[in-house]
């Protein structure tokens, strides 16, 4: 009765934990978060005063607590801060990689806003049918989804003629890989975010507007992609209509002209060589020259390694090697990078690599 109770996450939901508290006659509640969501804390509409803190911070309160016979604790909200070098911190429940189904593409793509979004909401939060204050704050993947949706269409707006692979190749080749502090964007315990977390990286829809170079798909290359998938005739026919993949030429998914590199390397694996073709929508007279930083473990060769533009729309193809080196490391994965560099663009493409020591 009185007190501020702290609530450690479980089972039962954050706010039936708050009514619960409220109910026995508590004044306000702090919560914890498990140690799986580390620091990825929420913002929700509670029935008392709360304040939600990560697992570590948990921690340090139970500890505290134990270490006095009459702990004391004080809420006090100091208004909504922005600026937080952090930002943006991929959350713990965001979608990791890598790619079981197709392991010869990157995923995810691309990460975007997706934690305590605030929007319009269709009800008062609070019952109350005389108010204007129709407001929530969501998070999740269905909140990450209509921001690069959003993103999506922004771009088709402005460039009509971009197919959904072009539009997807603007977005993961500009895509920001440091935060707002110029450090490595970080995962939800604070720490460097790999590739399987981020993908190509933070969403930059200013950038992805004037991405200099984009890796177009024609929708007819889809087909023989899922063939060399192993679907059955019937499941590639649901995208297709009717088809018979013993009478297409299929292409391994790593082949697929896609902004992003997935390499799979096992004890005496042989060089692996990828093609790759760009479309210049910048400047019409452009050179961008390669700059690879290699993963640990693989060596990296482009071909050629400078690409001159004399139009727009015109598009040029380079090969890619990756070779194993001996020994290969004994770690699950290593990344790195490959970049096309001009006067005015950066173009990005992650390269991820995972070993298999049998």
């Amino acid at each position: 009765m009185g007190k501020i109770v702290l609530c450690e996450a479980g089972k039962i939901t954050r706010a039936d934990k708050g009514i619960a508290v409220k109910a026995a006659g508590g004044a306000a509640m702090i919560f914890m978060n498990r140690e799986a969501m580390a620091n990825t804390t929420l913002a929700e509409a509670y029935v008392l005063p709360t304040t939600y803190v990560g697992y570590a911070d948990g921690l340090k309160i139970k500890e505290y607590i134990d270490s006095t016979p009459a702990p004391t604790a004080t809420i006090v909200f100091k208004g909504t801060i922005i600026g937080d070098d952090r930002a943006p911190v991929v959350a713990a429940f965001s979608s990791r990689g890598p790619n079981y189904a197709s392991p010869g593409i990157l995923k995810p793509d691309i990460i975007g806003p997706g934690v305590n979004i605030l929007a319009a909401w269709h009800i008062s939060l609070e019952n109350n049918t005389n108010t204007n204050s129709r407001f929530n704050m969501i998070s999740g993947t269905s909140m990450s989804c209509p921001h690069l949706s959003g993103v999506a269409a922004l771009l088709k707006s402005v460039h009509p003629d971009w197919s959904p692979a072009a539009i997807k190749s603007a977005i993961m080749t500009t895509a920001d890989v440091l935060n707002l502090g110029s450090n490595l964007i970080e995962d939800e315990t604070y720490l460097p975010a790999n590739v399987f977390a981020t993908g190509a990286g933070h969403v930059n829809p200013s950038k992805a507007n004037d991405p200099g170079l984009i890796y177009d798909i024609e929708p007819a290359v889809y087909l023989p992609y899922l063939c060399g998938l192993n679907y059955t005739d019937t499941q590639v026919g649901f995208f297709s209509g009717k088809v018979n993949c013993s009478e297409v030429t299929s292409i391994s998914d790593g082949q697929l002209n896609y902004p992003s590199f997935s390499i799979q390397v096992r004890v005496n694996s042989a060089a692996q060589v990828y093609s790759r073709t760009v479309m210049n929508v910048g400047q019409a007279n452009s050179t961008y020259k390669v700059e690879i930083d290699s993963p640990p473990g693989l060596d990296v060769k482009v071909e050629p390694t400078t690409l001159v533009f004399s139009e727009v729309k015109q598009a040029l193809s380079y090969q890619v090697t990756f070779t194993p080196l001996d020994p290969i490391p004994n770690t699950t994965f290593n990344q790195g990078s490959l970049r096309w560099i001009s006067e005015k663009h950066i173009v990005r493409s992650p390269i991820a690599v995972r070993f298999f020591l049998f």
